[in-house]
């Protein structure tokens, strides 16, 4: 299996991870309060942990507006 082969069977998952990454992002920017951690902590989590961290946040970081 070549490389072009590899990145045209992972580009969906690369714009799937791409997207959530930067709505969450743009989320935090918008909201006053988030919850259980500070928010460059959760933008450290949504930037390092890929895919699980902007599930993360959307599933318990995001406080109540």
């Amino acid at each position: 299996m070549t490389l072009s082969e590899i990145l045209k069977m992972f580009w969906p998952l690369l714009l799937i991870q791409l997207a959530l990454m930067v709505a969450s992002l743009v989320d935090l920017r918008k909201r006053q309060k988030v919850r259980y951690l500070s928010k460059p902590a959760w933008v450290l989590v949504c930037i390092f942990l890929n895919t699980l961290g902007p599930v993360l946040y959307f599933l318990v970081g995001r406080g109540e507006e």
